[in-house]
């Protein structure tokens, strides 16, 4: 059963929406805030996200920043900005599709179908391969020389992602902050470190030696996969 994370502060709206989706057969998590919904994102494992821009706390395009950060998971928007601002503003975050309200149903269905076959993974997404671990960007998984699964939370992949995916370019701090975190966090170094720290001690071979994730004092990271 496909399941959909539907983000939204208007509780009645909401309410309708994820029966509506339910009686045509979909899994449906609510959240009421910005902060519930990644909360939600990282723990559920949606399929795709519908999401509203006007949040209380952590806004729609924040929300969409930090999901962009660590994960490819579709999301629509679902919005009553008609302006094309609004609209290239949530594009441009990371948004798939972007729906005005009041909206038709079959047409949210139709762009749901749509968006789901389109994130069916790909062959082409690459597999990292070293001399101690390997990551699997498609599956999102990590595991040891030895196949040994190595779990990492969603900030910790995140990290992962964003310079395995930069391979051999350096990642400023800021940058790195920005697209795991979202852009309230861009001084926030200390969130790195400990990150850092994290990541090496499940997957470096010595982690107060690092060959893998790379340390560019005062300017940022980079990760060398040594083939």
């Amino acid at each position: 059963m496909t399941k959909v994370l539907l983000i939204d502060d208007e509780v009645r709206f909401a309410r309708a929406l994820a029966i509506s989706l339910r009686a045509r057969g979909y899994d449906v998590d609510t959240a009421t805030t910005g902060e519930e919904g990644l909360e939600q994102a990282a723990h559920g494992h949606p399929d795709v996200i519908v999401l509203d821009l006007g949040l209380p706390g952590i806004d729609g395009l924040d929300v969409l920043r930090g999901l962009r950060g660590w994960t490819t998971v579709p999301v629509i928007v679902l919005s009553a900005r008609h302006g094309e601002p609004s609209k290239v503003d949530a594009l441009d975050a990371g948004a798939d599709d972007y729906v005005t309200k009041p909206f038709g149903m079959d047409e949210l269905l139709a762009r749901l179908r749509a968006l789901l076959r389109r994130a069916a993974p790909a062959d082409d997404e690459p597999r990292v391969t070293t001399d101690d671990f390997t990551l699997d960007l498609a599956a999102k998984t990590a595991a040891a020389a030895d196949g040994t699964p190595v779990h990492l939370t969603p900030r910790e992949w995140g990290v992962v992602e964003v310079l395995v995916r930069n391979e051999g370019k350096l990642v400023s701090q800021k940058q790195l902050l920005q697209d795991v975190w979202g852009p309230q966090y861009e001084r926030e170094t200390d969130y790195l470190r400990v990150y850092l720290a994290a990541v090496r001690r499940k997957l470096e071979p010595d982690s107060s030696r690092p060959k893998y994730f790379i340390t560019e004092p005062g300017m940022g990271y980079r990760f060398q996969s040594g083939r």
